[in-house]
């Protein structure tokens, strides 16, 4: 049953009659974000508990749903890799960490965090769909999903599973990059799943004497890819040494990103407001 009265993305679906999603009738999600990049290595996880953060920076209720099961990262960004997963009568509950954020991972379900998850597809995208129907998430104003890396099965159980109202695309300036990304975004569009915007990262350093911005990578033509793909850019992230930190567990504490990431969440809220 898709249970369309706690559905989401209810307001602009065309497909009830044909829905294959099935909802937590316990749950409460106002809007449900995707966070893809189509490949690995980009950041994506990192700027999808960035974009978390942000949101509830702004006093909202956000969770993170780590669809990415073959290389869960979300519990050491945030901090609560070794916290157990309770359950009541509505499903697991996801844990939470010291900033409020509710987080749902493989990782936490594993006695062993360096152990490898070593399962075909369709039982990798079985999980996915059960961290969304089977959790109990409560009310929230935002789930995050930190999707998997490539545009294969998981990323397509995701997309067809749960109810998405938005995707962010996440990049960095290669040309190699945006070509793979460019097929997420095509990947993304033919699913009928707006994209939201794109987030750059590692777009230029800081010089510590002068304050110039310096590009380590050649142009990648960010505005003309933009452009050509019909995207919103939503922010481009420094290379700073405190984003690199946080997957050693050190906060947050960057006043120039968290500007720029409170502005892309504003970008977000806007957007999915229309």
């Amino acid at each position: 049953m898709s249970n369309c009265e706690t559905c989401p993305t209810q307001s602009n679906c065309d497909i009830k009659e044909n829905c294959l999603i099935e909802n937590n009738p316990a749950n409460k999600v106002d809007k449900v974000i995707a966070v893809m990049s189509g490949k690995g290595g980009v950041g994506k996880s990192t700027i999808s508990v960035l974009i978390a953060k942000a949101l509830k920076a702004k006093g909202l209720k956000v969770g993170i749903l780590d669809a990415d099961i073959t290389g869960p990262s979300i519990p050491r960004l945030l901090k609560v890799q070794g916290k157990n997963i309770g359950e009541n009568e509505f499903g697991l509950l996801p844990v939470q960490s010291d900033n409020g954020i509710y987080v749902m991972s493989l990782n936490l379900l594993m006695k062993d965090e360096e152990q490898p998850v070593i399962w075909r597809g369709p039982i990798i995208a079985g999980a996915v769909k059960q961290f969304w129907k089977d959790v109990y998430w409560g009310e929230l104003d935002y789930l995050i999903i930190d999707m998997p890396p490539g545009t294969g099965d998981v990323a397509l159980t995701v997309m067809q599973s749960i109810p998405i109202n938005g995707m962010v695309m996440i990049t960095t300036p290669q040309d190699m990059v945006s070509m793979i990304v460019s097929k997420a975004v095509n990947m993304t569009k033919t699913m009928k799943i707006p994209v939201i915007g794109i987030i750059e990262n590692m777009s230029y350093v800081i010089c510590p004497g002068c304050g110039d911005k310096i590009k380590i990578f050649e142009d990648s033509g960010l505005e003309s890819f933009v452009k050509r793909m019909e995207l919103n850019l939503l922010a481009q992230l420094p290379m700073r040494r405190e984003i690199a930190a946080l997957a050693g567990g050190k906060r947050w504490e960057n006043p120039e990103v968290m500007k720029i990431m409170e502005n892309a969440a504003q970008g977000i809220i806007d957007y999915v407001k229309r």
